[in-house]
């Protein structure tokens, strides 16, 4: 199988394109680079011990996505990561949000039509929930979104949605995950983000490294056992995992589902805080700072249905995802060299 990744030297993306190499897959990856690295996918490459395509491109130049396909004729699938994903700064900045998730997700869509690719694995996630009204959360529950980054995930679903009822060529998987954390156990790959991180654990490592003075811990007032948001941290490893095999168990098989990509637990912030400590023998000083717009207090998943259906479940746990992080982090203390 040919697989197009767009944002595929990002953090999930270049994980995922391992894991693709690793199950046989030809891999072409675009990906404009505004928060990512192309030394990700040399690492990947090395690795997998396999090589990929790579073309630097914005989705939202239509005409380049025309050119990318025509060039690949044997394209079989996409899977699309590419888009912003602060939750702050989709609350700052609503109509960059709209106009780069919304209208490349067209692009990519109407290219894909045009060639007859069918086959995509769209990125969403569990912000489509926005507050629920209980725990933990199924496929089927009421959706809403808490801030426009959730906004534009709940969208494209929906315009997705629209796609298949129009054209029911189209085989398609909405994957709403959770929170991923984590790295690859090598330590050559992870999470590297520009600027101050908007992630806890890249937060956490980049304190523990020195790069940062301390953690800003946004709200210790929300309604749960120690007053943090409880989330479910998923190991990137384990995400990545799930993509390689909603793809495969979609080929051929029209219609759109939806699956919770999830361990079904929730942690909070603070006991995040806490197994990275014990895992690694870092102190991690932090502070209480006021909480972030968008942020609901309580988010953990029912994944039953992925179980089932695609035949994956979470394999890491939390320590796991700690020292994997930290590994990570201390064999590149600045992140991804410069290119």
């Amino acid at each position: 199988m040919h697989v197009l990744v767009t944002g595929g030297a990002g953090y999930i993306g270049s994980h995922t394109c391992l894991e693709l190499l690793h199950s046989g897959c030809r891999v072409t990856v675009v990906d404009n680079l505004c928060n990512s690295s192309r030394v990700a996918l040399e690492r990947v490459q090395e690795l997998a011990g396999r090589s990929l395509g790579f073309v630097e491109l914005d989705l939202l130049d239509k005409p380049g996505l025309r050119r990318l396909f025509a060039q690949n004729p044997d394209m079989d699938a996409v899977i699309h990561f590419a888009g912003l994903k602060a939750v702050g700064e989709s609350v700052r900045k609503p109509l960059l949000y709209y106009q780069n998730n919304l209208i490349a997700t067209l692009n990519l869509c109407e290219v894909m039509a045009a060639c007859g690719v069918w086959h995509l694995v769209f990125s969403s996630s569990a912000t489509v929930y926005g507050t629920p009204e209980r725990l933990p959360i199924l496929e089927n529950f009421p959706t809403s979104a808490a801030s426009p980054y959730g906004r534009t995930k709940l969208m494209i679903e929906e315009i997705l949605q629209d796609l298949h009822a129009s054209e029911p060529r189209w085989q398609m998987v909405l994957l709403r995950y959770f929170n991923p954390v984590g790295a690859h156990e090598s330590g050559r790959i992870g999470e590297d983000p520009r600027g101050i991180p908007n992630n806890l654990m890249p937060f956490i490592t980049q304190v523990a490294a020195g790069r940062l003075k301390e953690l800003a811990v946004f709200g210790g007032d929300y309604p749960t056992p120690d007053g943090t948001c409880i989330r479910d941290y998923l190991h990137v490893v384990d995400l990545a995992r799930g993509h390689v095999c909603a793809l495969e168990h979609t080929a051929g098989r029209p219609g759109v589902a939806v699956y919770n990509l999830g361990t079904g637990r929730g942690h909070s912030v603070l006991d995040m805080v806490q197994t990275f400590m014990a895992a690694t023998g870092i102190e991690i000083p932090y502070h209480i700072a006021p909480r972030r717009p968008g942020d609901v207090a309580v988010c953990y998943a029912d994944a039953a249905l992925a179980r089932r259906e695609l035949g994956w479940q979470s394999e890491y746990g939390l320590e796991d995802m700690c020292r994997h992080a930290w590994n990570w982090q201390k064999n590149n203390p600045e992140g991804y060299p410069a290119r």
